[in-house]
């Protein structure tokens, strides 16, 4: 029998194995398999959704589709590896609980900026930047490249890390890989520009919901991590609460005013997406500019809040897992 201290122990190790291998590029990856399905469901709903009113039902038939297809595979290869084996499906688990993790990689991603900060061309820093950003990085200075990188590593510190966790916890991995199913339609068709506007309107509104709890955990776990750092824990509190919708998105700025407040810096202003400027306001108080060096801070600040979000998830949801298993 497949008891609850079994899938735990997988949870940890996957957790374990996500730091010290993070995301290998030619390693085949579930996440990678989802976004190939939705760029090929989308092709379709575009080829016979003609009108705007249709491609926002497109859009709900995507959503559908790439979250219960990705809930059911999941759950499908689980019980066929349990079938055979405690074993396999024990290395199932770790696996894919590996897999839906994104600490180490986003590190990694953000340490290319920092060292070309520190040693590249203008150039340079550009282009590694814009491997983790989706805004224009072609007129960006150095500043701007350090503040767009803190910013970056704070908001998927929540859907790369406290979400996963959060959702492997409560429903073990077949929950947490539907919830990377919609954090990656969000990422990919989320938009409000004329492409995407309609037919990813459910799929931003859905990766809104599903974040809710997380990005709030984020302000207390990013914070109670800036106080272990010996950063200003009291303005990481003070301003992640004030400055908390200080977004178009409902969750965004819980984790990015946090650390705004915890490296006494400000996030936020305006940016350019797809051609177009967005006016974002200014999260913090902080009138120095972001450095290099907050890129490490704030990469401490995520490895030391994904601990604590490990032991309290733990702690909390361990009766609903005895329960689901």
């Amino acid at each position: 029998m497949f008891s609850p201290e079994y899938f735990l122990s997988a949870l940890i190790m996957g957790y374990l194995l996500d730091l010290w291998l993070g995301d290998p590029p030619h390693w085949p990856h579930p996440i990678r398999w989802i976004g190939n399905l939705i760029t090929f469901t989308q092709r379709h709903i575009r080829h016979y959704c003609s009108s705007e009113r249709q491609r926002y039902i497109g859009g709900g038939i995507l959503w559908i589709v790439i979250v219960g297809t990705t809930f059911i595979v999941t759950s499908g290869v689980l019980l066929a590896m349990g079938y055979f084996s405690d074993i396999l499906l024990w290395l199932a688990q770790l696996w894919l609980s590996y897999t839906i993790l994104a600490t180490k990689s986003l590190r990694d991603a953000a340490m290319a900026v920092y060292v070309a900060l520190q040693q590249g061309s203008i150039d340079e820093c550009r282009r590694q930047l814009s491997y983790i950003v989706g805004r224009d990085t072609s007129q960006l200075e150095k500043p701007h490249i350090a503040r767009a990188t803190v910013e970056t590593v704070a908001e998927n510190s929540v859907d790369g890390v406290i979400a996963p966790l959060f959702y492997l916890c409560l429903g073990g991995v077949p929950l947490a890989m539907a919830y990377k199913a919609v954090n990656t339609l969000d990422s990919m068709v989320g938009y409000k520009t004329p492409k995407y506007k309609a037919i990813g309107c459910v799929s931003a509104r859905m990766d809104d919901i599903a974040n809710y709890i997380p990005a709030r955990m984020s302000w207390l776990l990013l914070s109670a991590a800036a106080w272990l750092l010996k950063l200003n824990y009291r303005d990481a509190l003070r301003i992640g609460w004030r400055d908390r919708y200080q977004h178009a998105s409902p969750n965004c700025a819980w984790s990015e005013a946090t650390v705004a407040g915890a490296l006494n810096v400000r996030l936020g202003g305006p940016n350019v997406y797809f051609g177009e400027v967005v006016d974002k306001p200014w999260m913090g108080d902080g009138e120095r500019e972001v450095i290099p060096e907050d890129i490490k801070a704030i990469i401490r600040m995520m490895y030391v809040a994904s601990f604590l979000a490990v032991a309290l998830l733990l702690g909390i949801l361990r009766p609903f897992i005895s329960a689901f298993f």
